[in-house]
């Protein structure tokens, strides 16, 4: 196995692997390429470590808590998770708690989720409610968050109904997601955005429906578990049998700063149907072609063939192009190759991260578990198109592993089942050799780790303000 990267004395980050770029391989498209997949925007944001106290302290962790998710805007659900009135769904994050629920006039709020009596916790989970009810003491509230009802409203003489409306987090809808913000001074949601709407808005996210959803309680902090999602140098030794149609060293990455002093958004695009560069000497076309099916296509393996002097590429993404067309019922025609083959991850402050495409339509989501700096949740969900004028389902509910069940226990996750159970086997390592680390803080790659460093600047940003 060879490393062929270019020499040293370039300046820094300017280094590059070899083997095909990504934006030679966009130009060999067989449809038109989205406009933002044909930018590249890099900055050298120095090659400082990053102190590894912010991964273990319990009181970097109260900073968090206190100066990040009670201030900005984070993913909480889906539209169609919350469909009809009177559904409502928990967000939990690690004291904070909120029920997201859709009123009778189709308006999504977000309440507090604690009795304005002794603190009970109102809801749990998701479901459907009529009005919000104490099940400890029966104080209720409607939907609008208006107080309804009092047992014994006698001896409440000195409780006013508009002073025990329910408080309220500020609530935003962005491409089918729900975001919310315990910060009721909040700047709106498309500001904080910036310029990921202009980005993503060529996929068209609202119009897709949450099939699948799985999450779990990691053992890392939550930061670790990022990290690890929004790189691809990990993959050659964590991913080994992905090299043969991935082209990992090559991976695009962009940073693209904030508007108004506000954090900013980054991505990677990693191509697929092409070799890695770290193998040495590249795989024939038409192996490239059948080690992918192997993984996503087992039935297509021995049924295509890539012509003499033609790309993998383009076999591959036409198979797979009539593929999903045929899944789903959606009009692919005009769908880039890029779209249906590269693995395109974006990453929203603090803790979100929509894949662009359909290939891989992928969500991750991360949060710290309650106030354990050693645990946090990762969601996964897959977001399908559907075919023009079909309705757009209810999301499906959260299937949640538990402590002793790895991915193989959510086979809607497919062919990625085996990868994430590669990432799940080095989250913990990590989190515990942190701890065992005598070297104050982790070393950064200058390029393929660029979008930890822009997050940790944010993230140092946010805590300062």
């Amino acid at each position: 196995m060879t490393d062929i990267d270019t020499p040293r004395d370039r300046a820094p980050g300017q280094a590059r692997s070899g083997g095909p770029s990504v934006q030679s391989l966009l130009a060999t498209d067989t449809r038109t390429v989205p406009a933002p997949l044909l930018e590249e925007s890099y900055e050298f944001l120095g090659s400082q470590d990053i102190g590894k106290d912010r991964y273990l302290s319990p009181e970097f962790h109260r900073r968090e808590v206190d100066k990040l998710w009670k201030r900005v805007w984070q993913m909480a659900c889906r539209e169609e998770d919350i469909p009809e009135p009177g559904d409502y769904l928990v967000y939990d994050i690690a004291d904070l708690s909120l029920i997201v629920l859709r009123t009778e006039t189709g308006e999504i709020r977000a309440y507090h989720n604690a009795c304005l009596h002794r603190g009970t916790r109102l809801c749990d989970d998701t479901g459907h409610a009529a009005q919000l009810r104490c099940p400890f003491h029966g104080f209720t509230w409607n939907l609008q968050g208006a107080l309804t009802d009092v047992p014994s409203r006698w001896d409440f003489p000195h409780v006013r109904d508009e002073k025990f409306a329910l408080p309220e987090a500020a609530t935003g809808v962005w491409a089918g997601y729900v975001f919310v913000n315990p910060d009721p001074a909040a700047r709106p949601l498309l500001e904080f955005l910036g310029d990921l709407d202009k980005h993503l808005s060529p996929y068209r996210l609202r119009e897709r429906f949450k099939a699948v959803h799985v999450a779990k309680v990691i053992e890392c902090n939550w930061k670790v578990a990022l990290e690890a999602f929004i790189e691809s140098y990990h993959v050659i030794a964590t991913h080994p049998q992905l090299l043969d149609y991935l082209g990992d060293a090559n991976t695009q990455y962009d940073i693209y700063p904030g508007t108004e002093g506000g954090p900013g958004f980054n991505r990677m695009i990693t191509p697929q149907a092409t070799s890695s560069p770290l193998l040495g000497e590249q795989l024939e076309p038409q192996d490239v072609l059948e080690a992918m099916f192997r993984d996503f296509y087992p039935e297509g393996v021995g049924n295509f063939e890539v012509p003499e002097g033609g790309s993998a590429r383009t076999v591959v993404a036409g198979a797979l192009r009539d593929r999903l067309g045929q899944l789903t019922g959606a009009d692919l025609s005009g769908t880039s190759d890029s779209e249906i083959v590269d693995a395109i991850e974006y990453f929203m402050f603090p803790n979100f991260a929509p894949w662009a495409g359909v290939g891989a339509p992928l969500t991750y989501r991360f949060r710290p578990y309650g106030n354990d700096p050693d645990r946090c949740v990762f969601d996964i969900m897959m977001l399908y198109p559907l075919p023009p004028g079909v309705p757009k389902p209810k999301g499906v509910p959260i299937h949640w592993l538990g402590p002793e069940q790895d991915y193989t226990a959510a086979p809607e996750l497919g062919a990625l089942v085996a990868v994430y159970n590669q990432d799940l086997a080095n989250l913990p390592k990590v989190q515990r050799g942190l701890k065992a680390m005598t070297k104050p803080g982790v070393t950064l790659a200058n390029y393929q780790e660029i979008r930890i460093r822009q997050f940790h600047r944010d993230l140092d940003a946010q805590l300062d303000s």
